[in-house]
């Protein structure tokens, strides 16, 4: 279907704009211009927000009813491990603790290239298992945790799941993968048909990538590329979103199919006519509206399954 009319008007605003694109310029100017991006939208009114350490690791708790003990989902933000923060996914995790309702653990990874892979990795897991051992003084249902984000937030939660599995470390009910980056690689077709034009770009993507992988770790491990994870049993359900001109779609619906051929239970969801950071639009769009209400069932369902 053609692009939707409300994010059309709004990328031919963006292209009026002359200022240079993200990738031409450094991780300071894209972190400020990614703020200012996000700085208006609505941010839901949550009971009790509140900043926290885990650990070393910057976090805040988003508790919906205080007095009442809730399952937890630990998120990751998106902004290809170099931009974004607690403040550029703040409306976000407002909404979701609300939707579901759950304890959101918002996570302020350190970011590439001052601190390139693995440190953003480890910097999740550091937080994802201090939620773990705090649960029931943080108010969460100890063995009713998720992990989730958007973006690279989606690569962090699905290699955060692998390593879990693999470590024997902590339970994790499910994972929410909001166009998830799932491989270090460009040769897909939503690459080569969304290359430029959709907000997130190629060129942006090898951006990305440089900053976080640089070229000496190898991009095909699975902590990395979790699309080239040689086992994908034993994951935790799992939700997965796709917009349709987004060049990770494909990855991200790949993905998919891997874990279910692999048992693992999976619902996938393509949003037509939308592009790469739409979840972040409730304001603008019915669509992203629709995503919270997807993801917030999702959740639901395996917090009273798990």
């Amino acid at each position: 279907m053609p692009l939707n009319p409300i994010l059309a008007a709004v990328l031919a605003q963006r292209t009026e704009v002359s200022a240079p694109p993200m990738h031409e310029g450094s991780p300071e100017a894209a972190r400020t211009m990614y703020r200012a991006m996000n700085a208006g939208y609505t941010r839901e009114a949550v009971t009790r927000v509140r900043d926290e350490d885990a650990d070393g690791v910057p976090v805040r708790i988003y508790h919906p009813n205080p007095g009442v003990v809730l399952p937890a989902l630990v998120y990751f933000h998106g902004g290809g491990w170099v931009i974004g923060d607690l403040e550029t996914h703040d409306h976000i995790c407002r909404k979701l603790a609300n939707a579901v309702p759950c304890v959101v653990i918002a996570v302020d990874y350190r970011l590439a290239p001052e601190h390139p892979f693995p440190t953003p990795l480890d910097d999740c897991y550091t937080a994802l298992n201090w939620v773990t051992q705090n649960a029931t003084q943080l108010g969460i249902i100890p063995g009713k945790i998720a992990v989730g984000g958007d973006s690279a937030g989606g690569n962090l939660s699905a290699a955060i799941s692998l390593k879990a599995r693999d470590e024997n470390g902590p339970a994790i009910c499910h994972q929410l993968l909001m166009y998830p980056v799932t491989d270090a690689s460009f040769d897909t077709p939503s690459y080569a048909d969304n290359a430029e034009g959709y907000l997130l770009t190629t060129d942006g993507m090898k951006w990305f990538w440089h900053h976080y992988i640089g070229d000496e770790v190898d991009p095909a491990q699975a902590y990395v590329s979790p699309l080239r994870a040689s086992n994908l049993s034993n994951l935790p359900p799992t939700t997965v979103i796709t917009a349709e001109f987004d060049p990770l779609r494909d990855e991200g619906e790949s993905f998919a199919k891997l874990l279910a051929q692999a048992g693992t239970s999976v619902s996938m969801r393509r949003y037509d006519g939308m592009v790469h950071g739409f979840f972040a639009m409730a304001d603008l769009l019915e669509a992203a509206q629709e995503v919270f209400e997807f993801s917030a069932y999702q959740l639901a369902a395996s917090f009273k399954t798990a």
